[in-house]
């Protein structure tokens, strides 16, 4: 409820705004959502409702204003239940006690005692007091400091920054606080201050209508999202006003505003000797560094320009805050020239030999060793043709350079270039096309929405790279547990599957997985100096040109009596637990493409069927087909048949029992499958898999008839066999195609 003046009902509204030393611009919007999760909570709790509620933000405060709050809260009627009527005294007194009511102030319900007590309303003020104790206590901070005096007992207030100042106005009236009782804190006010250089002295708050009005008119815009459009839209005038265009970063426009009050954006150029270095490097040293936007030309370059955010009005119109931002640019990016003309002169080879001295992981050496892993598995994806097109000695030359860009001064000023300036100095040192893009993207995709590599030698270095990693972390049982991923290897996998399915590569997952493992091994053995078994591992034993059988892998692995037994085991454990992880990575990749989770089990189930681009060309066959009127069918009579077969399967039955006299729908059932069993195998084979759904389709009538004329459980032992191993026919035909027990529905 509001205030009636004259018959016109007054609007409450409450403005607070909590004043201190800068909040840093990447804590402001998670601040604003924190003042109003704790005053929306304080409210509610006090059962207040409020109208629209506007949360704001400077570099040195935050704002709220609340409307439409009513006057005071509401009385309410409060209702604890008692003992019975026919409880012991003792329960009765400890009642009373509690409530401190009387025996006969208690209200009888149907044999029970309540004590019901009328809790009178509170003024808004008092609530509103509360919150704001709350708000500042309980208030959670990224980090936060103590400061002065109090700051040497650890139950002193704590901060982002010292606050300096509480307005805190209802209706135009200052509501007090609690908080200086327990801590060192300004009391409530209406003052507060406008811009540091534009503004001198206190400003009294009328209220909260006229909050914004007062700060602006101190060369403070209070409303965060306000400052983001005046930094959007004038960065992007100052560039077009010289001809050029704004390269548009949106966290930069955030940013900027986080770090003014009041915000101006001017235009500077740069030196244009510094376009030598890489634009990549320059975007990175302007808006990393300096927080500035940079500016295309007409033809899409990278211009000699930038565009700085001031926080001043200044009287020169900004000449002399961008000569002091180019001077600060010009320093930066002498630097990164400097980076660039040094590191040139040390060819990507030398650089490679530093990597030894970098440790990858204590139990999987140095980024060296990962290295020459890489490239052994990065030349056998070209030779081994898995990757058509690769130039074996090329791939081998790139994964060899891959990482050589980590140890350069560039890389180690801004780390997020790796791979990019690898390419870079590929390119500047005579090597390849090919093997400087493979350098430059082998990290490639690292995201969903990453572009995805498809030049060959590329792939073949970025697949071995994912590959080498994902092996070798679960070789050492690092294996992502819940939502724990320390070395991201859910995402690595992911990278796997896209990189196979956009280039279409025919492999299986099980091969990759061995051939990543060996290669682990092979150092593995190496450095325990157990030399002497270090060809006997999966690569060489696999039987060449064919997707392995992991029972005889591990069979062979596990035979071998040697020292490396322990290893050999980590190995192969390591290979089923990554085509377990890659099913599981596969089902979240195809999830969002529409692709049932429970089609692609029914597929993996089968066994052998692990080349990911026919695995889903059967999967797409398979979720049209049961969609669909015979496929929904069918699946119901394989299920009845599969629960038939399962429970006899414990029994066990003759089998290869004839019926002499079959029915005649159990005869069209056993012409049926004799027709289709064969056409869905061709099909299969050839990899028609919608044929293979065409011929099952077929099935689906027989099947339909069988059961409803056929006794299966007959009483002749002979034909209750023949009928079982008919279904058990119909079943392995249906298997031929998915694990259809696997399906849901």
């Amino acid at each position: 409820m509001g205030r009636e003046i004259s018959g016109v009902e007054q609007v409450s509204t409450f403005l607070l705004e909590l004043r201190s030393e800068e909040i840093p611009a990447r804590m402001q919007a998670g601040a604003r959502a924190e003042l109003e999760k704790l005053f929306r909570g304080a409210l509610s709790a006090a059962g207040v409702s409020m109208g629209a509620l506007t949360v704001w933000s400077t570099p040195r405060r935050l704002a709220l204003i609340a409307r439409d709050l009513p006057l005071a809260t509401e009385a309410v009627s409060e209702e604890v239940k008692g003992p019975k009527v026919s409880a012991p005294e003792q329960a009765l007194a400890g009642f009373l006690r509690k409530t401190g009511l009387t025996k006969e102030q208690l209200t009888e319900r149907d044999g029970v005692y309540f004590a019901v007590r009328e809790a009178a309303g509170r003024p808004m003020a008092e609530v509103l007091s509360g919150a704001i104790d709350d708000i500042v206590s309980k208030f959670s901070w990224p980090k936060s400091q103590r400061w002065g005096e109090a700051s040497i007992r650890s139950a002193s207030l704590r901060w982002v920054r010292p606050l300096q100042g509480i307005v805190a106005l209802f209706d135009g009236h200052i509501v007090s606080h609690n908080l200086d009782l327990l801590y060192p804190v300004p009391a409530s006010g209406r003052e507060t201050f406008g811009h540091r250089f534009h503004s001198h002295g206190p400003i009294a708050v009328e209220n909260a209508d006229t909050y914004a009005d007062q700060l602006r008119a101190a060369h403070v815009i209070v409303d965060h999202e306000e400052r983001q459009t005046i930094v959007r839209q004038g960065a992007a005038k100052a560039a077009a006003d010289a001809g050029l265009t704004l390269v548009e970063d949106e966290g930069l426009v955030v940013e900027n505003a986080g770090l003014t009050e009041w915000p101006v954006p001017l235009l500077g150029r740069f030196d244009e000797a510094f376009l030598e270095v890489p634009p990549e490097t320059i975007q990175l040293t302007a808006r990393v560094n300096q927080k500035y936007f940079i500016c295309r030309d007409a033809d899409g370059k990278l211009a000699d320009a930038f565009v700085c955010t001031a926080n001043i009005a200044a009287s020169d119109g900004g000449v002399g805050v961008v000569a002091g931002n180019r001077k600060v640019l010009a320093a930066r990016l002498s630097d990164a020239r400097f980076f660039w003309q040094q590191d040139r002169k040390v060819p990507l080879a030398s650089q490679a030999k530093k990597l030894s001295r970098i440790t990858f992981h204590e139990k999987l050496g140095t980024v060296a060793d990962k290295v020459e892993r890489v490239a052994k598995l990065a030349e056998w994806l070209a030779s081994e043709g898995i990757v058509p097109g690769a130039d074996p000695a090329l791939a081998r030359q790139a994964a060899e350079l891959c990482k050589a860009d980590l140890v350069t001064e560039m890389v180690g000023e801004f780390p997020e270039l790796q791979g990019l300036m690898g390419g870079y100095y590929a390119r500047a040192e005579g090597l390849p096309d090919a093997v400087a893009d493979a350098i430059r993207d082998h990290y490639k995709p690292v995201g969903q929405g990453d572009d995805v590599p498809t030049a060959p030698v590329t792939v073949c270095v970025a697949l071995a790279d994912k590959l080498d990693t994902l092996a070798c972390f679960f070789c050492i049982d690092e294996k992502p547990t819940g939502s724990k991923d320390p070395f991201a290897l859910r995402r690595a996998a992911i990278s796997i599957i896209q990189l196979i399915l956009t280039s279409a590569l025919r492999v299986s997952i099980a091969d990759l997985a061995l051939s990543a493992t060996f290669h682990w091994y092979q150092q593995e053995v190496t450095r325990q100096g157990l030399e002497a078994y270090a060809d006997v591992y999966f690569g060489l034993e696999r039987v060449k040109g064919q997707t392995p059988d992991l029972a005889e892998v591990e069979k062979f692995a596990l035979s071998r009596q040697s020292d490396d037994a322990e290893v050999k085991k980590a190995g192969f454990s390591a290979t089923k637990s990554m085509l377990t992880f890659f099913a599981d990575r596969l089902k979240v990749q195809q999830k969002e493409a529409g692709v049932r989770h429970d089609l692609i089990d029914a597929v993996f189930a089968l066994g052998g069927e692990d080349d990911l681009v026919r695995l889903l060309a059967r999967v797409h066959a398979l979720q049209a087909f049961v969609a669909s009127e015979d496929g929904a069918n069918l699946l119901a009579g394989y299920k009845r048949a599969a629960n038939i077969l399962k429970a006899e399967d414990k029994k066990g039955w003759e089998k290869g029992a004839t019926n002499p006299a079959p029915d005649a729908d159990e005869k069209a059932l056993i012409d049926a499958l004799a027709k289709a069993a064969p056409q869905a195998q061709a099909a299969v084979e050839a990899e028609d898999f919608t044929g293979a759904m065409a011929a099952l389709a077929t099935l689906r009538a027989p099947i339909d008839a069988f059961f409803d004329t056929v006794t299966v459980n007959d009483a002749d032992p002979a034909k209750r066999s023949a009928r079982l191993d008919l279904l058990d026919a119909f079943r392995r035909a249906v298997h031929q195609v998915a694990d259809f027990s696997r399906i849901e529905g």
